[in-house]
């Protein structure tokens, strides 16, 4: 991969699952017959790929408050990826498909909830000055209905039907990782927020960048580089002396593992351990629970 995609050879990748998100979704009668619902998932990429369990656990925790998520067939990459690498025609093609298949649910009243911040991002802030024409109109609808799972969850906490009894809760410190593309939508730390409310918790926040940036990290050139971009943050995640990492990018989860030992949960999958009365191991991760 080195020499044919200038993948680094060092380079920790994510596993590909053995079933999509997708697949599983249909198979358990969670994809939409039709528009509706307060919520659909955009899973994104690498839930639908790689780590499918994120999605689960995104819509369990949403189940156990009430939430009529939905979940939708034929989406596809958010464009992030093509779009860094200068191609804007794919990004085009793969945002009006993404257009297609989400506009119906947010035309009747439901939000978007994309688990990967560069998702969002994406879907929030770049497809309305990206797209032309009919597109850019409806990413502008498209971009108003976009949340993160936490920012909707949060938003929620005072109505009766938040579930805010937990069955377990980690033991030991909580080191929570606020990703940049996060952090550039402006919406706050909600993921860190709802932890907070687990009993007997304390979560101290690193706010660096870990360096993974996209495929940036992937690449031969980029590889090394990563690792110094990212210094601060291992050091701070390290610092808070946590039995539990953070964050709400898988991909920087994947950094972390690599060059600071410790693979972080996304907040939904600790939320939903925490309903369920699951465990809380050191090093436990969400491929650990898939097992």
């Amino acid at each position: 991969m080195e020499k044919v995609l200038g993948i680094h050879r060092d380079k920790l990748l994510p596993e590909f699952a053995p079933q999509g998100f997708e697949q599983w979704a249909d198979q358990s009668g969670k994809i939409a017959a039709e528009p509706g619902g307060e919520a659909v998932l955009f899973q994104t990429c690498y839930v639908e790929h790689n780590e499918p369990q994120i999605g689960k656990d995104t819509c369990e925790v949403m189940a156990r408050n009430g939430v009529d998520l939905r979940c939708a067939a034929g989406l596809r990459c958010c464009g992030m990826p093509a779009w860094e690498h200068g191609d804007l025609a794919s990004l085009r093609k793969n945002a009006r498909k993404n257009l297609d298949v989400l506009m119906p649910f947010v035309e009747r009243g439901a939000k978007v909830l994309a688990i990967n911040p560069t998702c969002s991002m994406m879907l929030r802030r770049e497809y309305p000055d990206l797209l032309e024409g009919t597109d850019r109109e409806r990413a502008a609808k498209l971009a108003a209905a976009v949340m993160d799972p936490s920012e909707f969850l949060w938003s929620i906490r005072r109505e009766p039907r938040f579930a805010g009894t937990f069955e377990s809760s980690p033991h030991g410190p909580i080191a929570y990782h606020t990703p940049c593309h996060l952090r550039a939508q402006a919406v706050g730390f909600k993921g860190r927020d709802l932890i907070k409310r687990l009993p007997g918790v304390q979560v101290t926040t690193v706010t660096e960048c870990c360096g993974h940036d996209g495929t940036y990290a992937m690449r031969v050139e980029g590889f090394e580089a990563s690792q110094r971009i990212g210094k601060k943050a291992f050091e701070g995640m390290h610092g808070a002396e946590a039995t539990t990492w953070v964050t709400d990018c898988p991909l920087a989860a994947i950094q972390f593992e690599q060059h600071a030992g410790t693979r972080p949960l996304h907040p939904m999958s600790l939320l939903a351990r925490a309903y369920r009365g699951d465990s809380f191991g050191p090093g436990e991760t969400d491929e650990t629970k898939e097992e």
